[in-house]
């Protein structure tokens, strides 16, 4: 079947996005492949088709479990037989799981990278039929990637088992040394690059600092019509905001990772079907969501990374219809950034006695405790142990990237159930057992293939149907585990801490330089980039964007805060940089008056004078009294 017939079939577009045709033949020739795609460019799309065109499996490595599981539910509803495996699943659901991988018609098996390292895993892996090895969020795999794990660089290892397949490696944010490391990391045949300009047309970028930020964002979004985000730190902050704006008369929504499954579902539809023109989150929302007519993103906290920023703010404007993405700042959140970045590394002593800690909070013997999954509520294991609870986190996540242990912070994953006997098994129980017989009845009218595989309920539902309570439906469903006639698997209500490993010494605990010292090298000139692209008064913000990225050749985005500035001045590009190159190496050597100034330069003296105009309104040089300038950095 053609390419664009199965795009039509499966997703209903009848057209390709720009280079994602292109990525696709790469991978169905054979071929190991990198493919940067920008935040909302279907890079999804670029490892499910090849999925279904080629016989067999295609395996989909992902960092991100809310992720994974939103792909899934999509691809199911698409008729596509997709599964994810991560940490935290009842052991029979993952043996089912991989069973099926083996047996049945899988198309799509999404795990994590540590899952990669089990022997269960591996073992089945090579009775697999594997079409494609798909590497999500592949910059993970380079050191000097803003995100780098460590259990990333044993994808390469995989490959031995399986010859002759195909890597297809996706990033939306890579600068050339990160391009460059992950051919490298993923042990490429041939360096092989599909890359898309970061440049977007239809985003105008603005940095506005701003000493009453509240009423600077509402000035905003009064003036810009449709829908958008806002992007703060803290949980507290989205509720705090979302209330600003709605007393403001301005419908809005909150969300992060703390929510209940219900409450975050609601608060996400109301905001896609336009309920709520706003919806106020954390970084935990955006991941799989795809709105096309968002009008505006705004960040009212500084982002940590540029690359966080130009994904967060690359949600807007996907229809490709105009949109804007706003930084809002003032001096405290400069100092706040400087604050994160130290409590981001707590010293290594510190992550080993979280780690040890952790064991005691859950009674796990050295020696044991692998694959075992447990609740954990951070803010009661910190008053146990007086730790700082910013610090514990982040000394979590260093035990995470070291795949020690994982923290799952999603909750949005409903109950489960799977029946352990046969059919005719489970008629003669029923005869046997008639207190159950009518429930047994509803939940098979309810849901299907239970018997083969876990499946999603709801308890509010089997208590509506059967008109009880939800309570007594838990119970019911209890029961049945006991009499060893079906697997419950409750819904998650609290974040868990899944041990990946054994629990080991204390004096055992690794932290490597590539997760630590390298990490917090490259954490630093990340923040420092931030602060620069907010405090620049003279570089296009796209431009300075897609310099960042490696594009050294673009251009003014001519819409943008600055650009707008320097349009007042109606000079061209050329002009503008020429006299500010000139200017810029006399004040720095000397204070000089204007005439000085105007007698040095090459160009004409009305130019020469809005570009001193420009540089003084915008604090690049200070007047040092009537008649003298100076540089002022």
């Amino acid at each position: 079947m053609p390419l664009k017939s199965i795009l039509l079939k499966y997703w209903g577009y009848s057209q390709f996005r720009p280079m994602q045709e292109d990525i696709i033949q790469s991978v169905l020739d054979g071929n190991d492949t990198l493919a940067l795609l920008p935040t909302g460019g279907g890079k999804s799309i670029c490892f499910q088709l090849p999925a279904m065109v080629l016989p067999g499996i295609c395996i989909v490595i992902s960092p991100l479990i809310a992720l994974m599981k939103d792909q899934v539910e999509n691809l199911c509803r698409r008729g596509i037989n997709a599964k994810a495996i991560y940490s935290g699943m009842h052991p029979k659901e993952i043996e089912i799981i991989l069973n099926n991988a083996v047996y049945g018609d899988v198309k799509l098996l999404y795990v994590s990278p540590e899952r990669l390292q089990t022997d269960t895993f591996r073992e089945h892996l090579k009775k697999m039929k594997v079409n494609l090895i798909a590497v999500d969020e592949a910059h993970c795999v380079s050191q000097w990637g803003y995100d780098f794990r460590p259990p990333y660089l044993k994808i390469a290892d995989i490959k031995a088992l399986l010859v002759k397949v195909p890597v297809l490696a996706l990033t939306a944010t890579a600068t050339p040394i990160v391009v460059e490391d992950i051919q490298n990391k993923l042990e490429f045949t041939k360096k092989n690059v599909f890359q898309k300009s970061f440049e977007r047309k239809n985003l105008n970028y603005f940095v506005i600092k701003s000493d009453d930020k509240l009423a600077r964002l509402l000035r905003i979004i009064n003036k810009i019509k449709g829908t958008g985000i806002i992007y703060v730190r803290s949980r507290k902050k989205t509720i705090e905001i979302a209330n600003f704006l709605n007393k403001n008369g301005i419908k809005a929504g909150y969300y992060h990772a703390g929510l209940e499954n219900n409450i975050r579902n609601d608060q996400q539809k109301r905001w896609m079907n336009d309920s709520n023109r706003v919806i106020v989150a954390t970084n935990a929302f955006g991941m799989g969501i795809d709105k096309p007519n968002v009008r505006f993103v705004i960040h009212i906290d500084l982002p940590d990374t540029l690359e966080a920023y130009f994904q967060e703010a690359g949600r807007a404007g996907r229809d490709e219809q105009d949109a804007v993405a706003v930084i809002l700042f003032d001096n405290a959140d400069i100092s706040a950034l400087d604050q994160n970045f130290q409590n981001a590394f707590p010293e290594k002593e510190y992550i080993k006695n979280v780690y040890q800690a952790l064991g005691n909070y859950f009674k796990i013997p050295e020696g044991s405790g692998k694959d075992q999954s447990f609740d954990f509520d951070l803010r009661e294991f910190c008053d146990q142990f007086g730790f700082n609870l910013i610090s514990a986190y982040n000394s979590l996540k260093f035990l995470e990237k070291e795949a020690y242990i994982l923290l799952n912070e999603d909750m949005n994953q409903a109950s489960a159930i799977h029946f352990t006997i046969s059919k005719e098994d489970l008629y003669r129980f029923q005869i046997e057992n008639p207190s159950t017989d009518n429930f047994i009845k509803i939940i098979l009218r309810s849901y299907g293939g239970v018997f083969s595989d876990f499946i999603r309920i709801s308890e509010s539902e089997l208590a509506k149907r059967s008109n009880s309570e939800v309570i007594k439906v838990q119970k019911m469903l209890q029961l049945l585990v006991k009499m060893q006639v079906l697997n419950y698997i409750p819904q998650k209500t609290k974040p868990f801490i899944s041990f990946l490993i054994e629990r080991i010494s204390v004096n055992s605990i690794f932290l490597s330089r590539e997760t630590y010292e390298f990490r917090k090298e490259n954490a630093f000139k990340r923040i420092e980039a931030v602060k620069e692209y907010v405090n620049s008064l003279t570089k296009c913000h796209q431009q300075f964007l897609l310099e960042y990225f490696g594009e050294c050749k673009s251009k003014r985005c001519g819409k943008c805060d600055i650009c707008i500035e320097r349009n007042k001045m109606e000079l061209n590009e050329y002009e503008f940089n020429n006299i500010l190159q000139q200017i810029k190496p006399i004040l720095k050597l000397k204070i000089s008056t204007v005439e000085e100034i105007v007698e040095r330069i090459e160009a004409d003296e009305d130019k020469i004078l809005k570009v001193l105009q420009w540089l003084l309104d915008n604090d690049k040089i200070i007047k040092i009294d009537e008649m003298k300038y100076g540089w002022a950095l």
